[in-house]
């Protein structure tokens, strides 16, 4: 895989995004970067990536929860080459104040469920039309562990809520757009926290955690990894599926313990 396939990573600049970004980079691809703010951060992080792995790198800016944002994102990218081969839907928001679903508000609610499911459905309908056309596609979601169950999460109801709706769209992606060549499938990262997001692992493999049954801290480069090699032309029998990548750890279970 080269320099002839684009791949797009919404909220790509910062996070477990920026090492999906620096992975494929590394591989040759043509990389766009979608964020929301912070323009001279994207900036920064593209030409970082250009200097170091000597790719085509852009920055788009769109908040990918608003269709129309979408459609300008999509615009953008397809006036610079013929459109996206892999899409890579990283952004969605959280909110980390722990509250019972009847504590939030209706506005707060829409822009979990907007940031996380509805940003998906309005991005991959502006991509997919040239991935039909190419008869080849990848489109990578992220949920969290076990979330194809659709188990509840205590305090986290609106993202719960989101994440297991995209668990189910991106199954029905898989099997919509089999014939097309493309594939769909959910990575769910475990508890991967702070400067982990954007940390390597040979970093995390000095590091003891027994938290984790592994005995190490998850990074944004495990997850970046996995996306890679879903992404790639051999793995093409693998769609529909929601592969975890938590190290052993029972995200949940910690939670419903405490």
């Amino acid at each position: 895989m080269s320099k002839d396939k684009s791949v797009l990573i919404t909220g790509g600049s910062k996070g477990i995004g920026s090492q999906a970004a620096i992975e494929f980079s590394k591989k040759g691809y043509n990389v766009f970067i979608n964020y929301r703010s912070d323009g001279d951060y994207a900036n920064n992080f593209v030409q970082h990536l250009r200097d170091v792995y000597c790719n085509e790198v852009f920055a788009v800016k769109g908040d990918v929860s608003n269709p129309d944002a979408c459609e300008k994102v999509a615009a953008a990218i397809n006036a610079k080459c013929d459109g996206i081969d892999i899409l890579i839907h990283n952004a969605g928001p959280y909110v980390k104040e722990r509250k019972t679903f009847d504590e939030y508000s209706p506005e707060e609610w829409n822009y979990i469920v907007n940031g996380n499911l509805n940003s998906v459905f309005y991005l991959t309908r502006g991509m997919i039309p040239r991935m039909r056309e190419k008869k080849w596609g990848r489109v990578i979601t992220f949920g969290y562990d076990r979330v194809e169950t659709s188990p509840g999460w205590i305090y986290r109801s609106a993202f719960a809520a989101a994440k297991a709706g995209l668990a189910s769209f991106t199954k029905t992606i898989s099997i919509e757009e089999a014939k097309n060549g493309i594939t769909a499938n959910m990575v769910c990262p475990g508890d991967i926290v702070g400067q982990w997001k954007e940390d390597e692992i040979v970093h995390a493999q000095k590091k003891k955690d027994s938290t984790t049954p592994v005995g190490r801290p998850g990074t944004g480069q495990d997850i970046a990894r996995v996306v890679e090699f879903l992404c790639r032309e051999e793995s093409d029998f693998i769609t529909g599926a929601v592969i975890p990548v938590t190290g052993g750890k029972d995200v949940l279970g910690k939670v419903f313990h405490k």
